[in-house]
């Protein structure tokens, strides 16, 4: 990591010296943007991992529009680059990139830059369409080096299209969470005057007169907390003092009786070869998550875990299997070569008859197409209709 951020300042110092002389986009290019692709491990002169001008086959996109750059992992794409002159205003270009984002499967990060800014952007919130918000901004003249340390999350070696989801949508949230308590320590409203008064157990029915009556009061032991805060942190990391220090006898505190943790497994009372790891809950939890609104149950066997569609054992979505050496997955619907293809370009493993190798459960991300033809399978009636009459 030292190594990466000593290459980061340098990068930084570069784009303050050049910048102003990258007046085109091919410049830009050039000084700017291929030089950093090389600090994150993508090698601008290996077209196995930079592919200039790639064409996007996708509805929206026309024929002869293409995308300034592909970076490659495994022989896929996984990221899409559009490249914009220094001095040009990223916000404008931003529905363009739009137009060429998820043009290939696999393919759920892009980035518009101008060489001086990196807008960084997924599909959080519907999937296949890039989101209007970027979850990261990096202004390299603006920045530290110390700051950039989550460009680390995009080289090359550590490139992981879930993982980085996981990350943007981790740092989506603290954005946000960050705005509204800047904002809640600076007004102090009275929700925030009433969170405190209810966590300070304050002694007196919590009416707005009263709360308005101790708003001042909030917003001077916040300003005192914060205060207190910065002083502590300044002062922790070293303690220098000209005096000789007195050792005190230690004071031999009682020992507190620490709980025992409970399991991460519920083992089912009526059969205790049925054990419902933390994975099997794990993944029922993503699923519940990805299908909202939608009834669905996970029923555990001593053979495999099941998520069924309101809670009928034949319209199962999927079936987890936790008892091989690599634990496995099955759909109700067939593993057909479009489906297997989907998984494959996802950086999954799939085996001749359906099962889907699956490391841990938040890989069902990979698979979420799937999981809603499951879905769709399962709300029809007349699939099951058939299968009855047979």
């Amino acid at each position: 990591m030292e190594a990466f951020i000593s290459r980061l300042k340098s990068h930084i110092e570069h784009v303050k010296k050049v910048g102003e002389h990258c007046s085109t986009e091919e410049t830009t290019k050039q000084a700017l943007i291929l030089p950093l692709l090389d600090i994150l491990g993508f090698n601008p002169y290996d077209p196995t991992k930079v592919l200039a001008e790639f064409a996007a086959d996708f509805p929206g996109v026309k024929a002869t529009e293409r995308v300034d750059y592909a970076l490659y992992c495994n022989n896929q794409p996984v990221m899409f680059i559009e490249a914009k002159p220094y001095s040009a205003n990223l916000t404008n270009h931003a529905p363009q990139l739009s137009r060429y984002f998820n043009s290939s499967l696999g393919v759920t990060i892009g980035a518009i830059t101008n060489g001086r800014e990196w807008r960084f952007f997924t599909d959080l919130i519907n999937p296949n369409v890039m989101d209007e918000k970027p979850f990261l901004v990096v202004d390299f003249t603006k920045n530290k080096a110390e700051d950039l340390v989550q460009l680390a999350e995009f080289k090359h070696d550590n490139f992981h299209a879930e993982k980085l989801r996981f990350f943007a949508e981790e740092n989506q949230y603290i954005q946000q969470f960050k705005i509204v308590i800047k904002r809640s320590i600076n007004e102090v409203d009275l929700d925030f005057v009433k969170y405190v008064a209810q966590q300070a157990s304050v002694p007196r029915q919590l009416n707005t007169k009263f709360l308005e009556s101790i708003q001042p009061f909030v917003k001077q032991a916040v300003e005192q907390a914060i205060s207190d805060t910065v002083v502590k942190g300044l002062s922790s990391p070293t303690i220098i003092t000209a005096q000789p220090v007195e050792h005190k006898p230690t004071e031999v505190q009682p020992q507190e009786v620490t709980e025992t943790p409970e399991p991460d497994f519920i083992v089912n009372p009526d059969n205790e070869k049925i054990i419902t790891t933390k994975d099997e809950q794990d993944l029922l939890k993503i699923v519940t998550e990805l299908l909202p609104e939608i009834e669905i149950e996970g029923r555990d066997t001593e053979s495999y875990y099941s998520v069924l569609y309101q809670n009928k054992t034949n319209r199962w979505l999927l079936r987890y299997d936790v008892n091989r050496k690599r634990p496995t997955i099955f759909f109700i619907v067939p593993m057909d070569d479009s489906r297997k293809s989907e998984l494959e370009r996802a950086g999954l493993e799939v085996q001749n008859n359906g099962a889907i190798f699956i490391e841990k459960p938040e890989h069902i991300y990979r698979m979420v197409g799937i999981l809603r033809d499951s879905l769709e399978y399962c709300m029809s009636d007349d699939n099951f209709k058939r299968a009855s009459s047979q």
